[in-house]
């Protein structure tokens, strides 16, 4: 895991993975493009460190738990260079047989967990998982969908052994010792984990707070070369008051919807949930949540959210046309000059 400002989501992460982690390596810290998400030093604003070494010290009977920050990894200002970097520096102490890279505030629920081990310790040739996703809008009943989240899938879960090594964070992706991406040898892909009812739980537009700093973080980021440049105006008006009712992912490019979720729950997440409501973190609480209420029993918004569900598998093939199509439109253009 790597992590910056963290809560409420640590604590809850860390009580969650434990039963079924052979050891669990966090990596604390702000990369450069972060610096205005951090503290002066290069670490989290909130309590995010203390709580890992007191999870450490006082929840850690297997000693399963390493922490490692940029001063560890040679930075003496605090601050890692990128999240690539961040996440090689797991790599480097993982001792098991695969890696499986988690965000903060990405949960599963325990049987699922248990089901992927069983199927990593039955089937040894699988190299790497992919998993599509549920992403969480403004509290536990609602989950947002979209033409680009329809089309994103996460790579998490990577066959780990000497010579292996960790390429880039964006995407995932982890290299044999002859240098053969993972996902080209045994990959077990999104649409399989999905007809077996597996999914990452997304919890990372539930607090305004929460996104708020998101859209700090990716509006100023060098890597989006400026395509999140007006995050805050969607924070505005998609998230904070619903204005842009097809456009509540902040991937504001495209066209999403919000739905409602009545599934299972992480209970960790519950529990994370409870102490939140209990005001037991000072800033953090749910967005009055009335807005999405009203528009969930709109019969034209349910028209229309039906009405661009048909369209996604158009959509889905198209979108590997657009690159093509304007690559032979820009030919044109350079004949007529």
């Amino acid at each position: 895991m790597i992590v910056l400002n963290g809560e409420p989501f640590i604590r809850y992460n860390l009580q969650a993975l434990y039963p079924f982690a052979y050891q669990i390596v966090v990596v604390e810290g702000a990369c450069l493009s972060a610096r205005g998400n951090a503290t002066a030093d290069g670490h989290s604003r909130d309590r995010t460190l203390t709580v890992i070494r007191d999870f450490k010290a006082s929840n850690d009977p297997g000693n399963k738990i390493i922490t490692v920050t940029a001063e560890d990894g040679g930075h003496p200002d605090g601050f890692w260079a990128e999240k690539d970097e961040m996440s090689q520096a797991y790599a480097k102490i993982a001792t098991g047989d695969y890696l499986w890279q988690i965000d903060v505030d990405e949960f599963y629920l325990p049987k699922d967990m248990e089901r992927i081990l069983n199927l990593l310790g039955k089937q040894k040739d699988i190299t790497a998982i992919t998993f599509p996703m549920r992403t969480f809008w403004g509290g536990l009943e609602y989950i947002v969908d979209g033409f680009y989240l329809r089309q994103f899938k996460v790579h998490r879960v990577f066959r780990w052994k000497p010579g292996y090594r960790y390429i880039t964070h964006r995407p995932p992706t982890v290299i044999d010792e002859h240098g053969t991406d993972l996902r080209k040898i045994r990959h077990v892909d999104a649409t399989e984990m999905a007809r077996k009812g597996i999914y990452i739980y997304h919890y990372e537009l539930l607090f305004p707070r929460q996104v708020s700093e998101k859209c700090g973080y990716y509006s100023g980021a060098e890597w989006t070369y400026g395509a999140f440049s007006k995050l805050q105006n969607w924070y505005r008006n998609g998230y904070e008051t619903l204005k842009w009712r097809f456009h509540p992912h902040m991937v504001y490019h495209h066209m999403s919807w919000l739905e409602r979720f009545e599934g299972d729950q992480p209970p960790m997440m519950i529990a994370m949930i409870n102490s939140v409501n209990r005001d037991e973190y000072d800033g953090i609480g749910l967005r009055d949540n009335r807005d999405i209420e009203d528009l969930l029993h709109s019969s034209f918004y349910k028209f229309l959210r039906a009405l661009l569900m048909l369209l996604v598998p158009l959509h889905s093939l198209l979108t590997p046309l657009a690159a093509p199509v304007r690559r032979v439109y820009r030919k044109l253009l350079n004949c007529n000059k």
